[in-house]
């Protein structure tokens, strides 16, 4: 049976390791790029704002994982970057539904990138997929939005999974590189509060739910993609601290400092979120890295 996997965002972390995990396992994959040629797969070009998109790109699919999204995390939000957020995720999904419903294809799943920021600032209480999302809150509505331009696509009979993404730790990009580079400079500290939960996910743990949610027929609708024991921002920084073998010697970091220096983008560091892997667990996933410190040394360790 023919497997090749399209990927949006491949050159991106997650869709590079996934790249790599799919073509070890087995499949044949394509990335879907707006500068074919500069990677090692074979790509199709596309431009989601422009709505254009090479006509070769879905007819090629079994599976379609849809990533592509501009970062959240480079650079302050001013308006003309939040739109560039919204647009990239939003636009790209809708083309690609738009697509699926012009072209004869054989695409038997979709499955789509989401974000826990969909819950926005939640305290201690714990979120499964069934809770609300957030009202008046830029990453929550990005995460709807995007979920519903994925909806469009499970409304033409594709099987249609949503992965809500945690924070993903690699030492290739994403949260994990500064927050260590800044505990190895011995200038580490909680940020805020410190009580802020963290919902964490080692980025090969991502992938291979991924993998899961093309191979696996049952799996379609929403789920969180965390690993089952999140941690607060106090207890992360210590243990990546003590993996890295450095001492915390700072007191926190002000929330009003971060609010300061980032603006409405802190809320990535601030908002508390803790996410249950219930689901997960329950569809018979078997996380490699459930607890943050093993996640930690297989980075860092001696």
């Amino acid at each position: 049976m023919s497997r090749k996997v399209l990927i949006t965002g491949g050159t991106g972390m997650i869709g590079t390791r996934l790249a790599e995990m799919l073509i070890d396992g087995g499949y044949e994959v394509a990335l879907l790029s707006r500068t074919p040629g500069d990677n090692r797969y074979f790509s199709f070009r596309w431009d989601p704002l422009a709505g254009s998109i090479d006509p070769a790109a879905v007819p090629y699919a079994d599976y379609i994982v849809n990533l592509a999204g501009s970062s959240v995390s480079d650079g302050k939000w001013t308006a003309e970057r939040k739109r560039q957020i919204l647009s990239s995720r939003v636009a790209g999904t809708q083309l690609l539904s738009q697509e699926l419903r012009k072209v004869t294809h054989h695409v038997r799943g979709f499955i789509s990138a989401s974000a826990i920021g969909i819950y926005g600032d939640q305290g201690d209480r714990l979120l499964s997929e069934d809770t609300a999302a957030a009202s008046d809150d830029f990453l929550a509505n990005v995460c709807r939005q995007w979920e519903e331009a994925a909806e469009y696509v499970q409304q033409e009979g594709i099987r249609t999974a949503i992965l809500r993404i945690g924070i993903v730790l690699s030492p290739e990009g994403g949260a994990l590189v500064p927050l260590a580079r800044t505990v190895k400079m011995m200038a580490g500290a909680p940020l805020g509060s410190g009580k802020q939960f963290m919902s964490w996910i080692h980025l090969d743990d991502l992938c291979r739910l991924f993998i899961k949610a093309i191979e696996d027929e049952q799996w379609q609708g929403v789920y969180n993609a965390v690993a089952p024991n999140p941690v607060t921002n106090k207890e992360f920084t210590k243990t990546l601290a003590d993996v890295l073998h450095r001492p915390l010697v700072l007191p926190k970091v002000p929330e009003f400092g971060l609010k300061l220096m980032m603006g409405e983008m802190s809320e990535i560091v601030l908002a508390s979120q803790r996410v249950s892997a219930e689901k997960v667990l329950g569809r018979g996933f078997r996380f490699e890295f459930p607890t943050l410190k093993p996640a930690l040394e297989s980075f860092y360790g001696d």
